[in-house]
């Protein structure tokens, strides 16, 4: 794992974005594992834009989305499949047939995750995985005692979940769904590489948990430390309970694959 600490949420956000573009740029087929989330809208801005003025053609990647909500119709304003289209996959001019979400409102929930792990296979595997942190340390909807091996499948939501993502939903946690169809903790690990945006001081403290900590199912992101090519970018607000501190920055100082992007003020 490493871990690139950036002065703000628009450095790190940009930044995260920026690396992206340069995998797709090395490899226009790639297939993007996609996060939702505030923490994202930043990134798919940055990459809209760079589509927009020829710094990156997206037109020919394939994403699969990590999760879902369990009930919602896809054409539900608050449901994932609209907030990729809104803010991804019309704005890029990506065909519906290469973009790949879980159906939280299909009738066979269980026989979904199984289709939804086998159409991950069929495009090769998952290149680029983007992931959030979500505030009690899970990725996609792996919550609290998430099997570390575990596939796609249906999973409750905390309530701490729940009053994280009630933003869509009139503020209301209540009113979030309560159950998500999400990437397994397993599936998640397949992915070639892992890149994870982390901003905020509100994350931390899970942030070094999650980073720093002893693997544990009882914050799922910790597995990522297992995983061989996985980078974290940070702002200094969430970094601000990492121990490692200083390592990260002289690393980044350091390192020849940083060079580009440390000599650009944008990142």
């Amino acid at each position: 794992m490493e871990i690139i600490i950036r002065p703000t949420p628009a450095h790190a956000a940009r930044l995260v974005a920026r690396l992206v573009a340069d995998r797709v740029n090395a490899q226009p087929n790639l297939v993007l594992g996609c996060a939702t989330g505030r923490t994202m809208d930043p990134v798919y801005a940055s990459l809209v834009a760079f589509h927009g003025t020829g710094e990156v053609d997206l037109s020919g990647i394939t994403t699969f989305n990590l999760d879902e909500y369990v009930g919602l119709p896809e054409e539900d304003p608050r449901s994932y499949h609209h907030y990729m289209r809104e803010h991804l996959f019309d704005p890029v001019g990506l065909p519906p047939e290469r973009t790949h979400l879980p159906a939280g409102n299909a009738t066979d929930l269980p026989e979904e995750a199984r289709e939804y792990e086998r159409r991950i296979v069929a495009a090769g595997g998952i290149d680029l995985q983007l992931l959030g942190l979500g505030v009690t340390g899970h990725i996609g909807f792996n919550e609290p005692l998430s099997s570390l091996m575990s596939r796609t499948r249906e999973k409750a939501l905390t309530p701490e979940t729940r009053a994280q993502n009630a933003g869509l939903f009139g503020g209301d946690p209540a009113a979030v769904p309560k159950r998500g169809l999400t990437m397994g903790v397993g599936t998640i690990l397949e992915a070639r590489s892992v890149l994870m945006l982390v901003t905020g001081e509100a994350k931390a403290s899970v942030l070094a948990a999650a980073t720093e900590g002893p693997i544990t199912a009882r914050i799922s992101a910790t597995a990522l430390q297992l995983h061989p090519r996985c980078t974290v970018v940070v702002d200094e607000a969430a970094a601000s309970e990492l121990e490692g501190v200083d390592y990260y920055r002289f690393l980044y100082a350091e390192e020849p694959e940083w060079a580009p992007y440390r000599s650009d003020p944008a990142y």
